[in-house]
């Protein structure tokens, strides 16, 4: 039985940590872990969030519209890419201009530009978009 619940538990952290990237996952991790089993519970459930929310590290789900709001009301200029913009798309090194991601995020190795009036996340080491927030 116990066996059981852990696999559920683990099961139930890994998809709600992919949702939200590291610092989310972790916290939902440890809030639904505490929930189901109590402090050790809450032990398993941050570690396994916050390892599996680091994995993919972009913006979750419900992040996204938080964020997007965040650029909007910093009214960064947008920079005009005359290209099919998808992720993957590698920016030019001059006319872009990159800003770090607010801590809060969880996604410290990436910076944020608005392209085409959209924020998009940038590999600041490659130029390339790697997350399209809409």
């Amino acid at each position: 039985m116990r066996i059981m619940f852990a696999a559920g538990l683990l099961a139930a952290s890994l998809v709600t940590a992919q949702a939200q990237g590291i610092i989310g996952g972790a916290e939902q991790g440890a809030s639904d872990g505490n929930r189901a089993a109590g402090p050790v519970g809450a032990i398993v459930g941050g570690a396994v969030g916050g390892v599996t929310g680091g994995i993919s590290g972009l913006l979750g789900i419900d992040q996204r519209p938080r964020f997007r709001e965040y650029v909007v009301t910093a009214r960064r200029p947008s920079y005009q890419y005359t290209g099919n913009l998808t992720v993957g798309t590698e920016l030019p090194e001059n006319g872009v201009t990159y800003y770090e991601v607010p801590r809060e995020y969880g996604v410290q190795d990436y910076r944020y530009t608005v392209v085409n009036e959209r924020p998009v996340l940038v590999d600041p080491r490659t130029r390339r978009v790697i997350q399209i927030i809409e």
